[in-house]
């Protein structure tokens, strides 16, 4: 055994070499790992940093578009850059509606007591399946600098109107617009709302009795959008008058003048909310139709004089999660005008000077509770103002005993819709409606259907 520990020493000594060149390329291994680790880390954080951003610059577009008032349904998206060769083409859509109706009064007698007919109310409308209006878009960027749009509207009296014509700039500085044409005024919240996308069958009784329905313009819009993050909107109409409660005046250049003002923001996570008001400035001559009491009875022949309008309009929306949202929205609106009417008891033709304030508002309140379906309720309520009547041109002056207390029309509404996709709704309204303000309710049940086929944009806030 003791002549073996030489031999045993000898081995040990010629493997320390190894030994250390082993300890040498673990060591070299372990170094470039470790710097692989540090690079491709660097490189994991580089990645998520940009993520970050990416999704923090998307959330703010998508808010800043949600307040925004996008274009409607029937506008076009600006001039595309990319040059293909549909970019001319215009998009084209046809929305498709329908009711059927169960009143417990006639319809034929349905009005608005203490208001002028401004000749569009829709009321309740006639009993059983009625065919609602078609609408047949036409949108397309005309140029880098402008947008054309057409709506035609087709009644279920095989009539043809044009709903909107008009041209809007898309390359103006500064967050400038300009419309021209024929379009629905931004007077207020829901005027420039398309039909097919209200959420309830028809239009505030303050719509129907201040306006006739929606209030169009034959003229020129500028919009500015301020550069902020608070959503802020200004703009300015005129036009020919040519719309209740105005009329074309017999005279070149524009009637009247319509100034308004948007503000909106977020509160939160899951509220937003957008509130207005507007000013509406018009003359009329020779306008047809007048004030109708509780029985019924036409006291004039037309109105000549000056019509101030005031709107005041509110949104608030509260999305807690992609299945629920809660919308409520108001407007209230106060017209005053000042001038005569021709009062023609028995073919008189008496000039009487008329003044009067008139007012009204709504409230509503839609909540989605599941994906497709919802519910909501609304409330209107009307003045028909303390009119002062004022015999003119006749000496005595003669009492004619025309109506001057004021009248409170009134209506509630509830309603229920049920859309399988963002093309189709069918809905169930049912209106208690007191508008005739004559002591008996109307009891109105509704079912309508709407359909829209083809190009579908955005709707607004």
């Amino acid at each position: 055994m003791k002549a073996l520990r030489p031999v045993a020493a000898l081995m040990a000594l010629a493997t320390l070499p190894v030994i250390a060149s082993a300890d040498e390329d673990v060591a070299a291994l372990r170094a470039e790992l470790q710097a692989l680790k540090s690079e491709y880390g660097a490189r994991v954080q580089s990645l998520e940093t940009r993520i970050e951003k990416l999704e923090t610059a998307s959330q703010a577009t998508a808010d800043a578009a949600a307040l925004a008032p996008a274009p409607s349904p029937v506008e076009p998206a600006p001039a595309s850059s990319s040059g293909s060769a549909s970019a001319f083409n215009p998009a084209m859509s046809l929305i498709l509606g329908g009711t059927f109706t169960n009143t417990s009064r006639d319809p034929a007698d349905w009005r608005i007591a203490g208001f002028a007919p401004a000749g569009d109310e829709s009321g309740p409308g006639e009993r059983s399946f009625n065919l609602g209006e078609s609408e047949l878009t036409l949108s397309a960027s005309i140029d880098p600098y402008f947008s054309g749009v057409l709506t035609a509207a087709i009644t279920a009296d095989n009539e043809i109107a044009v709903e909107e014509a008009f041209f809007r700039t898309t390359s103006l500085l500064n967050g400038f617009s300009v419309k021209g044409g024929r379009f629905l005024s931004s007077v207020g919240y829901l005027n420039e709302v398309h039909a097919h996308a209200w959420d309830f069958t028809d239009q505030p009784l303050i719509y129907q009795a201040m306006f006739g329905g929606q209030l169009r313009q034959d003229g020129l819009q500028v919009k500015w959008l301020a550069p902020t993050d608070l959503f802020l909107e200004l703009g300015a109409e005129t036009g020919n008058g040519d719309a209740y409660p105005a009329t074309r005046l017999e005279s070149n250049g524009f009637n009247g003048a319509t100034l308004f003002a948007h503000v909106g923001g977020d509160i939160g996570d899951t509220t937003s909310w957008r509130a207005g008001a507007s000013w509406l400035t018009q003359q009329a001559e020779n306008r047809a139709g007048a004030p109708v009491d509780e029985s019924g009875t036409t006291a004039f022949d037309s109105f000549t004089g000056d019509s101030e309008t005031w709107v005041v309009d509110g949104v608030v929306k509260w999305k807690p999660s992609p299945r629920r949202e809660l919308k409520v929205q108001a407007e209230y609106m106060r017209r005053s005008e000042d001038g005569t009417y021709v009062f023609d008891p028995a073919g008189l033709a008496a000039l009487t000077n008329y003044r009067n304030t008139q007012s009204g508002w709504y409230l509503q309140g839609v909540y989605q509770f599941a994906p497709r379906w919802r519910v909501g309720a609304r409330y209107d309520s009307l003045d028909s103002g303390n009119a002062l009547y004022t015999p003119a041109a006749i000496d005595p002056p003669i009492d004619f005993g025309l109506p001057s207390s004021a009248l409170h029309p009134e209506r509630v509404s509830l309603m229920l819709d049920w859309s399988p996709s963002e093309f189709s709704r069918l809905r169930a309204q049912f209106d208690w409606d007191d508008a005739r303000d004559d002591g008996e309710t109307d009891r109105i049940l509704r079912l309508q259907y709407v359909y829209g086929l083809g190009a579908h944009g955005a709707h607004k806030y």
